[in-house]
C-alpha cells in the first residue's frame, strides 16, 4: 500500500505541477479575491483529479478507451470555457465593482463554493489526465486490476498531491494579490491573467 500511495503522489504532482490555465486560474482567483477563494478553487482541481485517479484504478484501458473519442470535443468546450473566463475577467478589472456595492452578492467564480465547483467542473472536461493516470495504473500493474487497499492508497496519494499543490498556487496568488492591493495592481493582475489564460486556451483550440 505504501508505494501505491507513493505511485498515487507521484502520479499526482506529475499532473498538476505543470503550469496550464487552471493554474493561472486559481492564482488570479487568489490575487483578485481571497486565499478562501482560492483555496476552494484549488481543492475542486484536486477532487476532479482524485475522481479521474478512482475511475482509471477501477476502469483502466476500458474506461480509458471509451474517452478517447470525446476527448478532442471536450478539449474544444474546455477552451470556449477558459476564453469566457478570460474575457469576463478582463472585463472585471477594466470595470471594478466597489467595494460593498448595491448587490452586495459575489458572481461569477468569486464565492469559495462556486469556485469550487467551477474548477471541479473545468478540470473534468480534461479527460487526458483520466487516460493519464490509466496508463500509470496498468504499467504499473502490467495490466493486472488493483485490489480495493491499493487503489485507495493511489488515488489518497494522487489527491493529496495535486491538492498541496494547487494550494501552494493559490497561496501564491494571495500574496501577489496582498503585493499589489491598489486598484491599479489589481487591474494589472486581472488583465495579465486573463491574457494568459487566453493564451493558453488558444494553444489548445490549435493542438485540438
Amino acid at each position: 500500500m505504501t508505494g501505491a500511495f507513493l505511485a498515487g503522489l507521484a502520479a499526482g504532482y506529475g499532473v498538476a505541477v505543470p503550469v496550464g490555465a487552471i493554474a493561472v486560474l486559481i492564482m488570479g482567483l487568489s490575487a483578485r479575491t481571497s486565499f478562501r477563494v482560492g483555496a476552494a478553487a484549488a481543492l475542486g482541481v484536486a477532487t476532479a483529479d482524485g475522481v479521474y485517479a478512482a475511475v482509471a484504478t477501477l476502469g483502466g484501458a476500458a474506461v480509458a478507451g471509451m474517452v478517447a473519442p470525446i476527448a478532442g470535443p471536450l478539449r474544444l468546450v474546455a477552451a470556449a470555457v477558459l476564453l469566457a473566463l478570460a474575457a469576463r475577467g478582463a472585463w472585471q478589472a477594466l470595470h471594478p465593482r466597489p467595494v460593498g456595492g448595491a448587490s452586495g452578492r459575489r458572481r461569477g467564480l468569486e464565492s469559495p463554493a462556486r469556485a469550487f465547483a467551477g474548477l471541479l467542473a473545468l478540470t473534468m472536461l480534461n479527460p487526458a489526465t483520466m487516460v493519464y493516470f490509466a496508463a500509470l495504473v496498468l504499467a504499473g500493474n502490467d495490466g493486472a486490476e488493483a485490489g480495493p487497499a491499493v487503489a485507495v492508497a493511489f488515488v489518497a496519494g494522487a489527491f493529496l498531491a495535486s491538492a498541496s499543490w494547487q494550494l501552494l498556487v493559490a497561496g501564491g496568488g494571495t500574496v501577489v494579490g496582498r503585493a499589489l492591493t491598489g486598484p491599479r495592481g489589481r487591474r494589472v493582475t486581472g488583465l495579465v491573467s486573463s491574457a494568459i489564460i487566453a493564451a493558453l486556451a488558444i494553444a489548445v483550440l490549435l493542438t485540438a
